[in-house]
């Protein structure tokens, strides 16, 4: 391994790094606390707007900081982090937290950028993952998953006492970031209150301290006992609510789930939305951009203010804000393919989305606006218009009130007005109001706004902070609708508009200032005077809004507009150091303290000069154009010699097994069950000899791979044809109609191809999709098994013998920077030749993939490329599939050795595949490996193949 490589390999965190010796270190401890309205910190109140985030879905240490620093700059303050076992767990006993497996860095990194992380171990955590984070070796241990038996006690316990430790030390309590631990996942079906229990005292033995969590849904499980303080209770239980189903291919559904409400299920614990829908599964494969548009900004306005003044809910988890990549085998097979985007509002090439804009706008809101941590249900103002209803919350110290402004009919489209008969803290008002189609407004009334008092204002508060010795305050609305602004003073105060077009009068009777306007680009008003301290007031469209960006300095907050991102910010003397990204040339705007006059962006200062409003303006160059390199040299090689009459198995495990522990019986002995033998992902081979009568005329297999899986026989070297496996539906116990004999497929046997008295050579590869999830707690389910359930020959009673070949985790592993999800049992993969050093010049030069016709079975087609990326522009780039789609072929991706993804052809509907930096050398050599399967003849290979840009900005982490 070359000096260059080994550096590349430590900064992408796929080696681990012996921890330098440690120094003494203080950090401040905190202490965490709850009561019906919110968690505090230190006893100050929290208000966590937290999105989920997975790890394990971004094989890229570098990229864990980019995504963080997103969810940080959309306006969250927390981050959700499930812990997947089978991904750090190829065997019993076998663990491994090094690499791009390091949960103890994430937990670091997380405290860097300052989020606050809520936990959740599982054992269970379901996530579409493959066995739901079960490893796939629990299938193979007695007693029934989800339960205190003890077969499977021993197993969870030793996966707690590998995981709480390193959350132990990452707690608020000790300086870290973990706000609250999550128990279980989903829990609702066949319930143990034991094994609840005893998840929780695992937790506390090891000094696990904050709040203890749980995520409920659908039914309220047994052990839950009205969720009080029985055993297996936790302290703050949640609910996952998702209103919108997955329902991707008609995105104009509203709400068949329900109203999408948190209910409160402790009168002494705040409401927590542990998981609220922020995007779909794409189960109908329709294309993640109809998840994005089913959960969009909308969706979003509608269902989350809605539920914020409803539930008065202060503890949020979002699923997901950044979905990432099913790479590998890491899937489950049921409901997901290789992209995980989710439609969320981070892509899954981490480019933002509306919906990004959107998070944006109401998560500075809730994390800005203190009283919202304690609310209570108040009397709403009544609108004269019955189509607009309102309700109300209110802080029962500060008086604050809350109001939700929508359309009484949730599904209704029209642009409806009303006025309010408002009743705010300071006085009654009549307030006129707007709701644009599937809108909903909270507006705010008697609020200590900073040093300001503000009555009430029918435009939306996105966030305040005092800057630059005054306070500045961001309101938006809809393009064109009008907005007023009611503030008060003890005398006339000055008003100077400094942008735009506003009207202002002020009423020395009351005190108020009003100020009336039309939302239309960005509208800046200063006023001065009047006993308080200077305001500016930024009133802007919901678009001009989203372009602002908060950050928290040593100095103090800074707001930034005209950036595409704004990562952090630090104030040192007169200098403003801005972290930013940009997508295009244009201005930059900063809001920072007085005596900054220099602006310094990604540590290059620039030009600024001061505007009217106090802040510094400069114009920042965006991105240069990249061009890409196009994919040529390929190189191709056949495989599958398994499949010959003369392939050396002998060292092939032999299956020969007549029990198994799964609870489904094989359809045939010997047990042929893929995981009964340690094979547990992606292909495995089987071979079986018979003495051949002569008077076979067919064979019948029964396979089981999970949805879209295929199985392929040769019989003597000839190929006989494939057969879709079997699926969880097939066999699971909520399928009121069970397929009795799942995964069939009859294959014929060629008059002639059989002697008698012949040894006879069956060959038949099975895909294994993934592993069943377990989200009923039963078994029937969970450890419905992988590989051939059975053989039978038609025309003869000959047994047959049988051997099994895949790969295996393990302490064996030989690739563990990869990890055991990475490979299948292919004979490419067993040879190393998805690994950029395996050697290819004795491979057959092809122009391109598609050259040159595909025969059933499996061809391998190499290619390398170099890239020179800028190294001051983030750069994703991807895989494209194109070509004719009603070719039948799917194909293995292998980036520098990684399995990156799983291109089914005549399936989709994904042809993006991304190849994450880090795996991807971006100023380096690349080796791209494909290996196409191919169930029948084809024309042609996959292709055309190119590489392609998905987003540019100048800017990205460094590293």
């Amino acid at each position: 391994m070359t000096r260059r490589l080994l550096a590349a390999l430590l900064i992408a965190g796929f080696l681990a790094v012996p921890p330098a010796s440690a120094e003494p270190q203080t950090r401040p401890v905190h202490t965490v606390s709850y009561d019906h309205h919110s968690v505090s910190v230190d006893g100050k109140r929290l208000f966590l707007w937290g999105g989920e985030f997975h790890y394990f879905r971004l094989p890229s240490q570098q990229l864990w900081r980019d995504v963080l620093e997103r969810i940080k700059a959309a306006g969250f303050n927390g981050v959700s982090l499930y812990f997947n076992w089978a991904y750090h767990s190829p065997a019993p006993g076998v663990y491994d937290f090094t690499g791009v497996r390091d949960v103890d860095k994430l937990l670091r990194l997380a405290e860097e950028v300052g989020l606050y992380t809520v936990v959740r171990p599982g054992p269970y955590i379901n996530a579409e993952v493959s066995g739901g984070g079960f490893p796939a070796w629990l299938k193979q241990v007695p007693g029934r998953a989800r339960s205190s038996d003890p077969g499977y006690t021993a197993a969870y316990r030793e996966w707690l006492g590998r995981i709480n430790p390193i959350i132990a030390r990452h707690q608020v309590t000790r300086g870290g970031s973990v706000l609250l631990y999550n128990v279980e996942n989903e829990y609702a079906v066949n319930t143990s209150a034991a094994y609840m229990q005893d998840l929780q005292d695992q937790a506390r033995a090891a000094d696990i301290d904050v709040p203890i969590t749980h995520n409920a849904c659908c039914d309220a499980a047994e052990w839950s006992s009205s969720w009080g303080t029985g055993p297996g209770a936790v302290q703050i239980p949640g609910v996952d609510d998702y209103p919108q189903s997955f329902e991707c291919q008609t995105p104009d559904v509203w709400g068949p789930w329900g109203q999408g409400i948190t209910e409160r299920l402790r009168d002494d614990a705040p409401v927590y939305a542990a998981e609220y829908q922020a995007g779909a599964i794409d189960l109908n494969r329709a294309g993640y951009e109809g998840c994005a548009e089913l959960t969009g900004p909308s969706y979003m306005k509608f269902f989350y203010k809605s539920n914020l003044i409803t539930s008065g809910a202060t503890l949020y988890g979002y699923y997901m804000t950044y979905g990432g990549t099913n790479w590998g085998w890491l899937g489950q097979p049921n409901d997901v393919y290789t992209s995980y985007d989710y439609g969320a509002a981070i892509t899954e090439a981490r480019q933002h989305t509306d919906k990004y804009d959107e998070f944006k706008r109401q998560g500075y809101f809730v994390t800005s606006v203190a009283p919202l941590t304690k609310t209570d249900p108040a009397t709403a103002p009544a609108s004269a218009n019955p189509v607009v209803a309102t309700s109300a919350r209110a802080n029962p110290d500060t008086r604050t009130q809350f109001v939700l402004v929508r359309h009484a009919d949730r599904a209704a489209q029209t642009d409806d007005q009303s006025t309010l008969d408002w009743m705010t803290p300071d006085g009654r008002y009549t307030v006129p109001v707007r709701v644009n189609g599937r809108d909903a407004k909270v507006l705010v009334a008697g609020y200590d706004l900073g040093g300001q008092r503000l009555v009430w204002s029918n435009s939306e508060l996105m966030t305040h902070a005092f800057i630059g010795g005054k306070d500045v305050a961001l309101l938006y609305g809809r393009d064109g609708e009008s907005g007023s602004t009611v503030l008060r003073y003890r005398s006339r105060p000055t008003v100077r508009v400094l942008d735009g077009t506003v009207r202002s009068a002020y009423d020395p009777a009351t005190g108020d200032l009003r100020l009336d306007y039309v939302h239309s680009g960005l509208a800046r008003v200063l006023v001065s005077d009047g006993g308080r301290r200077p305001v500016l007031l930024l009133l802007g469209t919901d678009q001009t809004a989203a372009a602002f960006w908060r950050l928290d300095t040593n100095a103090g907050p800074v707001l930034v507009r005209g950036t595409s991102l704004a990562r952090s910010a630090q104030v040192s003397r007169d200098a403003v150091h801005l972290r930013a990204d940009l997508a295009t040339t244009g201005e930059v705007e900063v809001f920072g303290p007085a005596p900054a006059r220099r602006l310094i962006v990604d540590a290059g200062p620039v030009h600024a000069r001061r505007t009217a409003s106090g802040s510094l303006l400069a114009v920042l160059r965006g991105p240069d154009p990249v061009r890409l390199p196009a994919l040529t040299g390929w190189r191709q090689r056949t495989e599958a010699p398994e499949s010959t009459v003369d392939f050396d198995d002998r060292g092939w495990t032999v299956a020969d097994k007549t029990v198994s522990t799964s609870p489904l019986p094989p359809r045939t002995l010997p047990v042929l069950y893929a995981g009964d033998y340690g094979f547990d992902y992606g292909h495995v081979w089987y071979r079986g000899r018979f003495t051949a009568t002569g008077a076979e005329t067919a064979v019948t297999l029964n396979a089981i791979t999970g949805k879209n899986g295929i199985y392929q026989v040769w019989l003597n070297g000839r190929y006989l044809g494939v057969a879709n496996g079997g699926t969880q539906a097939d066999t699971d116990p909520d399928n009121p109609n069970p397929n009795p004999d799942p995964g069939r497929g009859d294959f014929a046997i060629p008059a002639g191809l059989l002697t008698p008295g012949s040894t006879a050579t069956l060959a038949v590869l099975v895909e294994n999709m993934g592993h069943n999830d377990d989200w009923i707690a039963n078994d029937m389910r969970f450890k419905q098994p992988r590989g051939l359930t059975g053989a039978v020959l038609q025309g003869s009673s000959a047994p047959i013998a049988w051997r099994i070949q895949g790969t295996r985790g393990g302490r064996d592993l030989a690739d563990r920077m990869r990890g055991p999800l990475n490979n299948g049992g292919l004979f490419g993969e067993r040879a190393g030749w998805h690994l950029p050093e395996s050697p290819d010049r004795a491979w057959r030069p092809v122009g391109t993939p598609d050259d040159g016709p595909l025969t059933p079975g499996i061809s391998w087609y190499r290619t390398t490329f170099r890239l020179d990326l800028p190294r001051d522009q983030d750069v994703p780039v991807g895989l494209r599939f194109g070509g004719d789609t009603s070719r039948d072929y799917r194909v293995l991706i292998f980036l520098n050795g990684w399995n990156v993804g799983k291109y089914i052809n005549n399936l989709g509907p994904q042809r993006d595949f991304v190849l994450p930096a880090g795996l991807l050398d971006e100023h380096g050599r690349n080796t791209l490996a494909l290996a196409v399967i191919a169930p029948e003849a084809a024309p042609g290979g996959p292709g055309p193949v190119s590489l392609v840009a998905l987003g540019n900005q100048r800017g990205g982490v460094r590293q």
